[in-house]
C-alpha cells in the first residue's frame, strides 16, 4: 500500500517514510514495564506516545500487530547487568514472592493503561514463559562463535561486530573506539561492552527464581528476553520496535546485536524513541524514591485523559517538564475543549463530506509528518471554528479521536447529560445569616419575598423587603440563595 506516513527513525536519524517488510501489514514491538513498583507517570508518557503511533499505524490502514513483554526476571538495576535484581529488591521490600509481586505491577500496570486510554497490545508475554526460547537463542549464538562462557556465566561477545554502536553517529563512535578493551567490574567480561545472556548462581546466590539450563542453573538476561519474545510472535522480521530514549543503549543496541548475529540478517529497520518527562529536579525516576503515578493523579482531583492530553501537546522527541501549574493549565484547556464540543448538537446533518475531508487531510498531514500530535490538537479547534454542521463536525473529532484517544464524544455526552439533569432539578434556594444566627421567622419571610419574584410580584416583594427593614434586617442577595444580617 502506498502511504506518506513517517516519523524519526533513531537508527538512520533521519525522518524516514515507512515502508513494511510485508506490504499492508506493520510488526511492532513495544519494551514493556519491569513489573517491580507501579509505573510513574514518565514511564507512561513513552507508552502514551507508542499508543497514538500504533492507532496512526492503523488510521492510515496498517494492519499493525503489537507485541509487548512484561520484565518479571533479569532486570537488573543497572541496564548494564550490575546491581541487584530488580524484581528481587521488589518482593523485599513488600515482603512477598516475586511472581506476587509481578502479577500485582502487571496488573496495576494495565489498570493505568486503562485509564490513560492506552489500547492494550495485541500480544503481552512475560519473560517467565520463554525460558527454552531463551536457552535456544544462546545455545545457536554460541555454536555461532558470537557468545562465551566465563565465570559460568554466559556473555555476547561484542567484539565479532563490525558495528556495536549502530545507534551511535560516525563521530560518537571515533571517540569510543578503544574504550571495548577497556575492562569493567564484571571481570568475566573480555569487553567492557559485553553483556550477560545468561546468569548462573555464581552471580546471585540469592536469586528467587532459577531455571535449568547447560551452562548450569541461572536465569536469563534482560537483553535476551526481547529479542526472543519478538521473534516469537512476529517472525524474522520486525517494522518498528519503540521504547523510552533511555532504552536506546545498551538495551536496545544488544538487542541489536544479539537478534541480527542470531538470525543472520537485518532484524528492525525502524525504531521510535520518546524523550523523558522530566520535573523540576530533572528526569523523573523510580530510583529517587518519591515519584508521581496515575492514581496521585486522580486523588489530587485530575482526570487521567487530561494527562494524555498534557503530554499530545509537546512533540514525542521534545522532553516534557512536568508542573501542578503546566497539569492545571492543560486540565482548563480540556475542560474548554469538552463544553465547546458539547454544544454541538450531533444530529444537526448531513455530514458534509467535503468538509470532513478537507479537515482530515490537515489531520492527516500533522500525524504523518513524524507524530505532530500538538499540531494535531490543534487541529481539533480548527473542526471547532469551520462553518459546517453539527453532524459534520462531531464525525470528524470522532475520527481524529481514534488516534488521539482522548475520549472526545464520550465526554462531550456526559457533560450534556449534567447539564440536562441540572436543569431537570429545581433549584435549592438557602437562606443563612452572616453571623450563623438562626430566625425562622426572618427566613420564612425572605423565601416568601423569593416566591413573590418567581411570581413577578415585584412590588409585594418590596413590600417584604421593607418590613424585614423595619425589623432591623437586611437582606443580600447572592447566587442560589440570600443572606441576611441584623442592622
Amino acid at each position: 500500500m502506498e502511504n506518506k506516513f513517517k516519523f524519526y527513525n533513531t537508527l538512520t536519524r533521519n525522518i524516514d517514510t515507512v515502508i513494511p517488510h510485508e506490504d499492508g501489514k506493520i510488526a511492532m514491538y513495544t519494551c514493556g514495564p519491569t513489573v517491580y513498583h507501579y509505573a510513574h507517570i514518565g514511564n507512561l508518557r513513552s507508552y502514551i506516545m507508542e499508543d497514538v503511533l500504533e492507532k496512526a499505524l492503523r488510521y492510515v490502514g496498517y494492519d499493525v500487530k503489537r507485541v509487548m513483554n512484561i520484565t518479571d526476571v533479569g532486570h537488573l538495576s543497572s541496564d548494564a547487568d550490575t546491581g541487584e535484581d530488580k524484581m528481587l529488591k521488589g518482593a523485599k521490600r513488600e515482603h512477598k514472592t516475586v511472581m506476587e509481586i509481578a502479577k500485582f505491577y502487571t496488573d496495576a500496570f494495565f489498570n493505568d493503561c486503562k485509564k490513560l486510554n492506552i489500547k492494550r497490545p495485541d500480544v503481552v508475554e512475560p519473560a517467565t514463559n520463554c525460558i527454552p526460547e531463551f536457552i535456544h537463542m544462546i545455545e545457536v549464538l554460541l555454536e555461532k562463535g558470537y557468545a562465551y562462557v566465563a565465570g559460568g556465566n554466559v556473555y555476547f561477545d561484542t567484539s565479532r561486530l563490525d558495528d556495536y554502536y549502530v545507534f551511535s553517529s560516525q563521530s560518537e563512535k571515533e571517540l569510543l573506539v578503544g574504550v571495548r578493551d577497556d575492562v569493567e567490574e564484571d571481570v568475566n567480561k573480555r569487553n567492557k561492552n559485553d553483556f550477560v545472556l545468561w546468569f548462573t548462581k555464581s552471580k546471585f546466590e540469592d536469586q528467587a527464581l532459577k531455571w535449568d539450563s547447560p551452562w548450569g542453573v541461572g536465569y536469563p538476561g534482560w537483553h535476551i528476553e526481547c529479542s526472543c519474545i519478538s521473534i516469537k510472535h512476529l517472525g524474522e522480521y520486525m517494522d518498528i520496535h519503540c521504547g523510552g530514549v533511555d532504552n536506546i543503549f545498551p538495551h536496545h543496541t544488544n538487542e541489536i546485536a544479539q537478534s541480527e548475529s542470531y538470525l543472520g540478517h537485518k532484524w528492525c529497520g525502524y525504531w521510535f524513541h520518546v524523550n523523558h518527562l522530566n520535573d523540576k529536579s530533572g528526569k523523573m525516576s523510580k530510583s529517587k524514591g518519591d515519584f508521581l503515578t496515575v492514581s496521585l493523579l486522580q486523588e489530587k482531583g485530575y482526570d487521567p485523559i487530561v494527562y494524555r492530553m498534557f503530554c499530545l501537546q509537546s512533540h514525542y522527541r521534545k522532553s516534557l517538564v512536568f508542573s501542578w501549574e503546566n497539569l492545571d493549565n492543560a486540565t482548563v484547556a480540556f475542560n474548554k475543549l469538552i463544553a465547546k464540543i458539547a454544544a454541538l448538537d450531533p444530529g444537526d446533518g448531513p455530514v458534509d463530506e467535503a468538509a470532513a475531508a478537507e479537515l482530515k487531510q490537515k489531520f492527516s498531514k500533522a500525524m504523518d509528518n513524524d507524530l505532530n500530535t500538538s499540531m494535531a490538537v490543534t487541529v481539533l479547534y480548527d473542526v471547532l471554528k469551520t462553518k459546517t454542521n453539527g453532524a459534520t463536525k462531531c464525525a470528524v473529532l470522532a475520527d481524529f479521536d481514534s488516534v488521539l484517544g482522548l475520549k472526545l464524544l464520550e465526554k462531550a455526552a456526559d457533560q450534556r447529560k449534567k447539564q440536562a439533569q441540572m436543569a431537570a432539578q429545581p433549584a435549592v434556594f438557602t437562606v443563612v445569616s452572616e453571623s450563623g444566627e438562626e430566625d425562622a421567622n426572618v427566613e420564612a419571610l425572605i423565601r416568601r419575598r423569593q416566591d413573590a419574584k418567581k411570581a413577578k410580584s415585584f412590588a409585594e416583594a418590596d413590600r417584604i423587603r421593607d418590613e424585614l427593614k423595619a425589623q432591623g434586617v437586611e437582606v443580600i442577595d447572592v447566587p442560589g440563595g440570600a443572606k441576611w444580617k441584623r442592622i
